[in-house]
């Protein structure tokens, strides 16, 4: 194994090129619960917000994380490159970066928010981002894996998740609801564990979603999770709302696939975005299968379809990660548009107002 131990400090907050833009940051808060007397928080979400330097009239971007990692995954890539959070600002997007509840900068205790799942080790994140038996198709990674500092830096950001995972899609579905009635119609961008949380927000808020793009979202439908859980309600392990209607998950499960429609998600552009080297890309056709059932307008982005090849499931911040942009940012000009009616899209920052229900 190799080391990248510095000789001297790195200096890189003056090579980079100097940008101008509009940000700031703010919180969803979460209920106030009573335990042993005394009044808490439950599951506050911590919101960053970048938007250009002059309005652009296209809808903001929520950039939600996925499972055991936290809003940064979004930000600068393991080799110090842009990542998507600000390519999508350089593209005229507001662009909103959350730490879902209990992760990052969202704050956990047990007695408010309950236990934690296991705690995330260096055989899992192998497991998951860089298998062995695709490295011979895995190009992209964006750091040599004998180089234990640059492992370990990749791993810092990881931590448990909830036990409970249909409530903590609860929790991420409440907040994310509440950050679109602040902000108004807005595009959502899932990776990972958080697939869920795009189906979930659009249930409770179709009117404020503009569009999903979900990058390797989990599945396919009832699929048991390692060491994360269940999706006991379809996509989800949280409750949705069906229509014939379905009181539980037996019967969720119980039901004909063919009958499964979601009356929230009718119409909703979906983009689920696989890897050419990740083993989840295989889910992507059920996934979307099952949301043409539910009614959303949904189809995969398939990188080596679009010429982008060699990513894992890493790929919003693997070594083309702009090359792996390019065809979501296509995909959303034609899904998307500039929407100039928009009092949120113009304003190019935070708009407090709560949108009317239609």
């Amino acid at each position: 194994m190799t080391t990248s131990a510095m000789t001297s400090p790195e200096r890189f907050w003056e090579q980079g090129p100097a940008r101008t833009s509009r940000r700031g940051c703010f919180w969803i808060p979460g209920e106030r619960v009573t335990r042993d007397a005394r009044e808490f928080q439950h599951g506050p979400m911590y919101v960053a917000w970048e938007a250009p330097e002059h309005p652009t009239g296209r809808a903001p971007v929520v950039l939600v994380h996925g499972g055991a990692i936290q809003g940064t995954e979004w930000l600068d890539t393991p080799d110090g490159r842009p990542g998507w959070a600000q390519r999508l600002v350089e593209a005229g997007y507001p662009v909103f970066v959350v730490d879902r509840p209990t992760q990052g900068r969202s704050p956990y205790h047990p007695l408010v928010d309950g236990p934690m799942g296991p705690a995330f080790d260096y055989e899992e994140g192998e497991s998951v981002f860089f298998p062995p038996q695709w490295r011979d198709r895995h190009t992209q990674w964006p750091f040599e894996l004998d180089d234990e500092a640059a492992l370990d830096a990749f791993i810092a950001p990881f931590g448990p998740l909830p036990r409970d995972l249909a409530g903590a899609e609860e929790m991420d579905a409440d907040r994310l609801a509440a950050l679109l009635d602040r902000i108004g119609p807005a595009i959502v961008v899932t990776h990972s564990a958080s697939g869920p949380d795009g189906w979930l927000v659009a249930d409770r808020r179709p009117h404020l979603v503009r569009a999903i793009v979900s990058v390797e979202p989990m599945g396919p439908a009832f699929a048991d999770i390692p060491r994360i859980g269940s999706l006991d309600w379809g996509l989800t392990a949280a409750p949705l709302r069906y229509d014939p209607p379905l009181d539980t998950p037996a019967q969720a499960r119980a039901a004909d696939p063919a009958t499964l429609r979601i009356p929230a998600l009718a119409g909703i552009p979906v983009a689920v975005v696989t890897g050419g080297a990740s083993p989840f890309a295989a889910n992507g056709p059920a996934v979307v299968r099952s949301l043409l059932t539910a009614g959303a307008a949904a189809e995969q982005l398939h990188l080596p379809d679009h010429g982008v090849h060699g990513n894992g499931h890493g790929l919003i911040y693997e070594r083309n990660s702009d090359q792996a942009l390019a065809p979501v940012l296509a995909w959303l000009e034609r899904h998307a548009p500039r929407a100039d009616g928009d009092a949120a899209a113009r304003s190019g920052g935070v708009n407090a107002r709560t949108p009317s229900r239609r």
